[in-house]
């Protein structure tokens, strides 16, 4: 399989785009015949539209749901179900089958990192959310590893708010620690956050309203009380309506 090191050895001295690079990568799996598989981490379901869309046309998906940094615990949970939900609908309606694995939920780990670096005030966009991005892809990184697959990556890169430049340079500095190729990307190009909001109406999506770090929440104002009502009452309708259904 390629890595994106031997397209960026060409790169050099440029503005790197991404898009371009992993697009460079598809047309060589195309060219030798190879339909790589991805592991590929999602922060939520709204990102993960364009993103499957585009992606299982050329290689085999599985969604990780790896992010200790959300919270209250029944906002991570709503998303987590969200996500899986999405999986299901996308799969039922294009053929496809991507799967859906879910890390442990452990929140104590990203408040112990961001303590332990003095990251707790840091601004939104800052050092804490870049410790914060590192963290989740060597968690995907390590899973990768252990299942087998060719690639990680995120699709994180989807959203306008997400620095795409920093989140690949973290990626490739990642994989030099696992063996296991990162997957370059910058899904947000080529009118893909666009297609995000469409297919987030189409699907029915939950769109969350901030990232889900507590620090970052509070700097915005958000309200916990009523996010975890608002999850709380989502995540009741949903075991009810699964009671039904049994």
């Amino acid at each position: 399989m390629i890595q994106a090191d031997t397209i960026l050895e060409k790169m050099k001295n440029q503005k790197i785009n991404y898009d371009k690079v992993l697009r460079k990568m598809i047309v060589n799996w195309t060219r030798n015949e190879e339909r790589p598989s991805i592991l590929l981490h999602s922060c939520c379901a709204p990102c993960s539209t364009y993103t499957l869309e585009f992606l299982t046309e050329h290689a085999d998906v599985a969604i990780y749901f790896a992010n200790p940094n959300i919270h209250p615990k029944n906002e991570y949970l709503r998303r987590a179900r969200v996500q899986e939900q999405f999986v299901r609908d996308f799969n039922e309606r294009t053929g496809v089958d991507v799967k859906y694995i879910e890390a442990p939920y452990k929140p104590h780990e990203f408040m112990k990192m961001a303590k332990t670096r003095g990251l707790t005030d840091a601004p939104e966009g800052g050092e804490r959310c870049s410790a914060c991005f590192g963290m989740r892809l060597e968690m995907v990184a390590e899973a990768a590893v252990e299942l087998g697959y060719d690639y990680f990556g995120s699709a994180i890169t989807l959203s306008p708010k997400k620095n795409a430049q920093l989140i690949n340079e973290i990626g490739l500095d990642v994989q030099q620690l696992y063996d296991v190729n990162y997957l370059p990307s910058d899904f947000k190009k080529n009118k893909g956050y666009e297609r995000s909001i469409t297919m987030c109406n189409d699907y029915n999506i939950f769109r969350q309203c901030y990232c889900g770090c507590v620090f970052a929440a509070q700097q915005q104002g958000i309200d916990f009380k009523e996010v975890n009502q608002q999850a709380k009452a989502f995540l009741d309708a949903l075991a009810e309506k699964d009671n039904v259904q049994s």
